[in-house]
């Protein structure tokens, strides 16, 4: 198949105006901290166990289109020996990958940091490819400071996301570009504006010196939210700060914004999803929320199997409820249905 239309049949699978991408491709330290949370061990039975669950959940396809998955699910299977891959993609849901290898301090820049993973980038998207996955995700990481990010961290960490994605769409693979600035700090919303329309500026001009089809793409930013440790803001500050500056920095020929939850709760990750399409924009404005749709599943499931029913359902909640805020639908009373 040619690869432009490989790419163009998976960005139709997996943009919609109603669904989301639910990131399951969490890494073994931050698996371990998240079972920790309900005393549970990260084993790797414990770890196919879970991924099942997500996967397995009747309807999820509903409000679903795409699952990011860590390097072992690939190869894990559910209870009926199905491939989770092939699990998902029963219910029209996307397997993915996450493709990079963490951060570490990027030299000459103090305080920012780069993401590992390029190196046999290619050969192993062509392992992942073999085993069903059709779209990958690379994350690089901005914090704020007085000082951060800096023009070298902005410069470097942009051509890195160019270098992922352009060898992605090279082999038929779906890049998820996602730049996330982090909410860790004091600064108000206004600073948070400021980095994020720095950092989508130097992203694009990289994706574009490097070739990347845009409408070939997806693109994973931060919502525009004050530090943790500054404020909170409500649901229409966020969205209309959040939609200006996106609307200055990201072409229109993307297919789609796909929020990351950044530290939110669930509820405030939908609340502010809602607000946001409230507003619009010209491209699909969606999720791809990894602990705001898996933090009330964790909650019910306590690794026991008596909870999987409950655990199902509070996994269709969130995604249900995020499926109406992609629309702009949501109130906060369909909380206590």
């Amino acid at each position: 198949m040619d690869t432009a239309l490989k790419l163009q049949l998976t960005i139709e699978d997996m943009v919609d105006d109603r669904r989301g991408i639910l990131a399951a491709d969490e890494s073994a330290p931050t698996i371990e901290k998240r079972f920790a949370a309900i005393n549970l061990k990260s084993t790797e039975e414990n770890r196919r166990t879970y991924r099942s669950l997500l996967l397995d959940t009747p309807g999820l396809g509903d409000f679903i289109s795409g699952v990011i998955l860590f390097e072992e699910t690939l190869d894990q299977k559910n209870a009926a020996g199905v491939l989770l891959p092939e699990v998902a993609w029963s219910q029209k849901i996307v397997p993915g990958i996450k493709v990079d290898k963490g951060t570490e301090a990027l030299p000459g820049a103090p305080g920012d940091l780069i993401t590992k993973g390029l190196d046999g980038l290619a050969d192993r998207l062509k392992l992942y490819i073999d085993k069903g996955a059709r779209f990958a995700k690379w994350r690089e990481v901005y914090p704020i400071s007085a000082s951060n990010p800096t023009q070298l961290g902005l410069y470097a960490n942009a051509e890195r996301l160019a270098h992922y994605a352009i060898t992605c769409q090279e082999l038929g693979v779906v890049p998820i570009v996602e730049p996330e600035v982090l909410m860790d700090g004091n600064h108000d919303i206004d600073r948070c504006e400021e980095v994020t329309e720095q950092v989508l500026h130097a992203v694009f001009q990289a994706l574009l010196q490097y070739g990347v089809m845009l409408e070939h793409m997806i693109l994973k930013p931060n919502m525009v939210l004050p530090g943790k440790d500054c404020r909170t803001a409500d649901p229409g500050e966020i969205a209309e700060a959040t939609i200006r500056v996106f609307r200055r920095a990201v072409p229109a020929a993307v297919p789609s914004l796909n929020f990351l939850s950044g530290g939110q709760s669930p509820e405030e990750a939908t609340a502010n999803l809602n607000a946001i399409n409230h507003l619009g924009g010209p491209w699909q404005l969606s999720i791809s929320y990894g602990r705001a749709l898996q933090q009330p599943v964790l909650e019910a499931w306590q690794g026991m199997r008596g909870n999987v029913e409950a655990a199902e359902i509070a996994l269709l909640k969130r995604a249900r409820l995020n499926s109406l805020a992609r629309q702009g639908h949501y109130q906060a009373d369909m909380e206590n249905d």
